[in-house]
């Protein structure tokens, strides 16, 4: 499919089919896009967990404002950010580095004491902020991967962050669920997929200097 006939296509779908489940192909795909994500000096500071089995996505239920895409999607995607940036996090990184590349990982030195530098300047209300930031970029991609299989979806910010984080098994002083994607295909009954998109107009939208 054409990436723009595909966006075009795309909405933020109020009601999935619960009878179609988005096939482990497809969601490998998604994923994949997602692992291959931008992230600021490339620390990736956030987890993905995916909610497939109908218990746990019951059990999630509750935890949303809107829950009907949770109790008809096929998954659902969280994006879990980091809440600190330790030593012993950032080291692992640069071993991975190391591996993936095959050089000594002395020969990293500068770029450690780079990010080392970087990440000193920031207060811990300031990483937060930016590993959030990090999450959005991997829903972006997400989302756009998720449009060109031919696979619906709803982001979510609407939830319960005490309720989620305790059903996902998360320590909310080391992290926190960042956004969620709902995954899926859209429901005959789902009237919004008749609506005209709405978005600025190229005028009012670009600026050209």
């Amino acid at each position: 499919m054409n990436y723009l006939d595909a966006l075009q296509k795309r909405y933020s779908v109020k009601k999935f089919d619960p009878e179609k489940t988005v096939s482990a192909d497809a969601l490998y795909q998604i994923l994949e896009a997602a692992r291959l994500s931008a992230s600021s000096l490339g620390l990736q500071p956030y987890k993905i967990i995916i909610a497939q089995s109908a218990e746990i996505k019951e059990k999630l239920i509750p935890a949303f404002y809107n829950p009907s895409q949770i109790s008809t999607c096929s998954h659902l995607i969280a994006i879990v950010s980091k809440n600190k940036i330790g030593n012993e996090y950032i080291g692992d990184y640069f071993k991975h580095i190391s591996a993936t590349r095959e050089i000594p990982v002395e020969n990293l030195n500068p770029f450690r004491q780079s990010i080392d530098s970087h990440m000193n300047r920031l207060s811990p209300e300031e990483i937060m902020v930016w590993a959030e930031k990090q999450c959005y970029i991997v829903l972006g991609n997400l989302m756009f991967a998720a449009a060109l299989e031919n696979v619906d979806t709803c982001p979510m910010e609407g939830f319960r962050q005490e309720i989620i984080d305790q059903i996902l098994g998360l320590d909310p002083e080391n992290e926190k669920v960042a956004v969620t994607l709902a995954l899926g295909y859209r429901s005959q009954e789902d009237t919004h997929q008749t609506l005209k998109k709405v978005r600025k107009p190229t005028e009012k939208l670009f600026k050209f200097l």
